[in-house]
């Protein structure tokens, strides 16, 4: 579940709500009690850690090694072809 972030456009009262994304949003300010809560944009709340992986990390060397054979087959079936 997400945790939404709330303030209160009288008193300015900031809070954070643990909610499902389902849930109505939060009116009554717990504060000054008025129904002028809104809920703010924020960044979201996970941390990417470690050392993370790269494009190169799944990747072989036994599809770059087919590619050369194949491109030197066309190469070679060209200059035949010319001669």
């Amino acid at each position: 579940m997400p945790i939404y972030e709330y303030q209160c456009q009288d008193c300015g009262h900031e809070l954070e709500k643990l909610q499902k994304m389902s849930d109505e949003p939060l009116k009554a300010c717990p504060s000054c009690q008025q129904d002028t809560l809104c809920k703010k944009v924020s960044a979201a709340g996970f941390r990417l850690k470690g050392t993370g992986w790269y494009e190169t990390d799944f990747k072989n060397s036994k599809p770059k090694a087919e590619t050369k054979s194949n491109s030197e087959k066309s190469t070679s079936k060209t200059t035949s072809k010319t001669e």
